[in-house]
């Protein structure tokens, strides 16, 4: 197993000069994501072999460091941030483990995110109803049939395929297994609550349980 560091695992990284990481073919924008090389080679493989049955796939997000996380993390927790579609003065009423439930159903606190590692990808759309149009119904299909072949599965599967625990369903992110699962061991091994800090609402962590029931709480198919 490659052995990686707690500052790898907590996202403590610059990724665009990190020589691990390597930007990803692209078609829909000039933007540039960033994956670790593995899982950029296999993701530029993916794109390539989805063109000829007409689907476009292109990211949306890819590595996160923690920085970028904390950022978002604390948009939303402030209320700069729209959460969920809750009226921002019904979302300041909230007390600190109210904010972090409702935050979490879509987005993980800093340090404790797959985006982190290098090996995750939103893919087209971060919007639900985007992947309910005959588009987004096409690239969920062609992904759930094909993405495996590539090393990339989903962890955020539907709540009645039996996964009872951490966000809901998220069918534009994709993980990329062959580093994401021995990622994920190290992390169950080196990472404890006294690393998730370093954010507004660091301190709910423990409480909420966020590495058995978020950070473990994805498909089986993906331990």
């Amino acid at each position: 197993m490659v052995p990686f560091s707690k500052q790898d695992l907590l996202g403590h990284l610059i990724q665009e000069e990190d020589p691990r990481f390597c930007f990803i073919t692209n078609f829909a924008n000039e933007d540039l994501y960033f994956l670790r090389r593995e899982a950029a080679d296999a993701w530029n493989l993916m794109v390539e072999a989805a063109l000829p049955d007409g689907v476009q796939l292109f990211p949306v997000s890819a590595t996160r460091n923690f920085e970028r996380q904390k950022t978002i993390w604390e948009n939303k927790w402030s209320g700069r941030s729209p959460v969920n579609n809750i009226d921002p003065n019904v979302f300041a009423t909230f007390d600190s483990l109210q904010k972090a439930r409702e935050i979490m159903k879509y987005s993980a606190m800093p340090g404790t995110s797959r985006h982190h590692w290098g090996t995750d990808i939103d893919i087209n759309s971060v919007e639900p109803e985007y992947f309910e149009s005959a588009e987004g119904r096409k690239v969920f299909l062609w992904l759930q049939v094909n993405a495996e072949r590539f090393g990339f599965a989903m962890p955020y599967t539907a709540r009645q395929d039996g996964r009872l625990l951490g966000y809901e369903e998220e069918k534009w992110h994709w993980s990329y297994l062959p580093l994401a699962r021995p990622m994920l061991q190290q992390y169950i091994m080196l990472i404890d609550y006294q690393n998730i800090v370093g954010f507004e609402g660091c301190e709910t962590a423990e409480t909420l349980q966020v590495i058995p029931h978020f950070v473990m709480g994805i498909a089986p198919s993906c331990r």
